[in-house]
Formats: C-alpha cells, sequence, structure tokens
C-alpha cells in the first residue's frame, strides 16, 4: 500500500464515483451469498483507500478525506441493499435449488483467490485450511439461527451483523453465506424489504428495527473490532489465516446443498395443520423447506450453474487482482 499516496490525494470525483461504485457491489455482494465484498472492493481498485480510511477512523485520526471515502462507500452499499433485498429474498425463497447451485459456483470462485495468496503451500495453511472446513461442518450441523420460539434472539442478530461487517473487508469470504448458514439470510431480508415497505406508508417500523438495531450494531463491532483482529493474524500468522480462510469456503459448499423446496400449501394444511390465515401470514423466511430427488435435468442445471457461478466469481476475482496490486497482502 503506498500511504504517502493515499494520505496526500484529496478525494476526485473520478475517485468518489468510483468508490461508490464499490460500495454499490459490495452491498450487492453482502446480499448475495458466494460473493466476498472485500473483493468487490479489490475489483473497483478502492480496497487501500478503504482498510486506510477504516483504520484512521476507528483510532480517531479523523481526516476528512477519509470520512468523505466512506461516506460514499456506505451510501453506495446501503442503495445496494435496499433496493436487492426483496428480489433476492423471494428469488432464495421461490427458486431455492436454482439459487443455491449458483451460490456454491460462486463460493468456490473465491477459492482461486486465496490459493494465490497461500502459494507455496506450507503446513500451517493445510492445518488451517482442515481447521476452517472442520468449522463450517460444524455449523451446518447445529442449528444456530433459530431459538425455540422461533425467533432470531438479539445475540445472534448481533452475531450475524458483526460476521456480515467482518467480511466487508475481508477478500475472498461471503458474508451472505455465513448469514445462510447462521439462519439469518431470510430474516435480514425480510426486515429490509419490511422498512422499505413501512418508509413508504405500509406497514410498521417497529419489527424491521428488531432485526436490524442489533444487526447494525453488529455490523459496526465487525468492521471495528473482528476485521483489526483479523488483520492482526494476516499479519503475524499470514499463511495459517489464509488457510483457515480457504478451509471456511470450501466447507461452505456443506451447507449449500440446492435440492431444497418450499413445501406447497396444500402439505402445510394437511400435514402441519396450519389454517388459510396462518398460510397466508407466513413468511418466505419462516415457510418450511423439504429436500426432493431432483431430475436428470434439475442435476444438469444444477451443475450448470454452479460452473456458471464458479466462472462469475473467478473473473471478479481476476479483476481484482489486475486492478490492484494488494490482493497478496490485504492487511
Amino acid at each position: 500500500m503506498n500511504h504517502e499516496t493515499t494520505q496526500t490525494e484529496r478525494p476526485s470525483l473520478a475517485l468518489m464515483a468510483r468508490s461508490f461504485l464499490g460500495g454499490f457491489l459490495m452491498g450487492l455482494a453482502n446480499l448475495v451469498p458466494g460473493i466476498s465484498g472485500g473483493t468487490m472492493l479489490l475489483a473497483t481498485g478502492i480496497y487501500d483507500r478503504f482498510i486506510e480510511a477504516v483504520s484512521q477512523v476507528t483510532t480517531f485520526r479523523f481526516r476528512m478525506d477519509s470520512i468523505l471515502l466512506l461516506a460514499v462507500i456506505i451510501i453506495g452499499g446501503g442503495c445496494a441493499i435496499v433496493l436487492g433485498a426483496e428480489t433476492l429474498g423471494s428469488l432464495v425463497h421461490e427458486q431455492r435449488w436454482i439459487m443455491f447451485s449458483l451460490f456454491i459456483g460462486l463460493t468456490l470462485g473465491g477459492v482461486p483467490l486465496l490459493w494465490s495468496m497461500i502459494r507455496p503451500i506450507s503446513t500451517s495453511a493445510i492445518l488451517g485450511c482442515i481447521a476452517g472446513i472442520a468449522a463450517m461442518a460444524l455449523l451446518t450441523l447445529v442449528d444456530l439461527g433459530q431459538s425455540d420460539s422461533g425467533e432470531s434472539s438479539f445475540i445472534m442478530l448481533l452475531i450475524a451483523g458483526a460476521a456480515g461487517g467482518a467480511t466487508m473487508v475481508l477478500p475472498g469470504v461471503s458474508g451472505s453465506y455465513l448469514l445462510l448458514v447462521l439462519g439469518q439470510y431470510l430474516v435480514i431480508l425480510s426486515a429490509i424489504s419490511g422498512l422499505k415497505d413501512a418508509i413508504g406508508g405500509e406497514g410498521s417500523m417497529e419489527e424491521p428495527f428488531k432485526i436490524l438495531l442489533p444487526v447494525g450494531i453488529g455490523a459496526v463491532i465487525g468492521i471495528v473490532v473482528v476485521s483489526n483482529v483479523m488483520q492482526w493474524f494476516l499479519q503475524h500468522v499470514r499463511i495459517t489465516t489464509l488457510g483457515v480462510l480457504m478451509g471456511f469456503l470450501l466447507g461452505a459448499v456443506l451447507g449449500l446443498w440446492p435440492f431444497h423446496a418450499p413445501v406447497q400449501e396444500t402439505l402445510l394444511a394437511t400435514e402441519y395443520g396450519m389454517s388459510p390465515e396462518q398460510i397466508e401470514n407466513l413468511k418466505p423466511r419462516d415457510w418450511p423447506v423439504a429436500g426432493f430427488t431432483p431430475t436428470a435435468g434439475q442435476a444438469l442445471w444444477a451443475i450448470g450453474l454452479a460452473v456458471l457461478g464458479f466462472l462469475i466469481s473467478l473473473g471478479i476475482s481476476m479483476i481484482g487482482r489486475e486492478t490492484d496490486s494488494t490482493p497478496s497482502n490485504p492487511a
């Protein structure tokens, strides 16, 4: 990172436009499991400036150029989240196997980026990778996302927000996937859609705020605290840490088996004993899903979508390496 350049160069209109684009793409990445927000910042060439600005603000070194840069990135990300949350939430609910097949490819597409950062491979990287895979496997076996009442707890929403915030500055790691594993993905998307409707005069803001407030607090904690901790690990035990991140990506696909679909309304009435009113008021995040055996055509489509997702994610990572000189040293 060229600190002298970034500290003396004032934000130009072109830089602000690029920062908005980077923030917008980061916001979309935070909605799509498999794509890393940090990778989006690399792709638009503002990763260095973003990390430096976060470091300055969180250590109370307030510079107007850093504050302006962060504000533009945050506005861009917020616009993407507000505009895209409802659409993606509906697609994940109604076309689950299609979206999850794509998510698998998007997730694995981040592996080459991390592989290039780890080479040459070492024992510590292998052990870290194994630990990361084991951690993700454990998360897929334990339902951390819901309490006994079916509602997300305040603590879990804090954790989800912290996970999403931390991964905003970690190339190759998808915060949205962690939200899926934690059971909070559709919960948060539904809350964003509810807030958008409430602002438009439909419904109350109380329920969305109950979800988004702890998520927002957690996101701030993730960016300020967790990301700095991860930067320390990347600086002092870099190869092991990158190995763990690689394991996270490889283990991520364990929780993305695509062949599940929402239970049909007739079954909700006959097997789940739900009334028509209950079914009508059932939110996508609470809709039961069940596994199914795919047809040969669905299996082929799933493979094709996974390949497509891999190529998209890989292409974004390659753009990031071409436009930014620091992916090998993100800390």
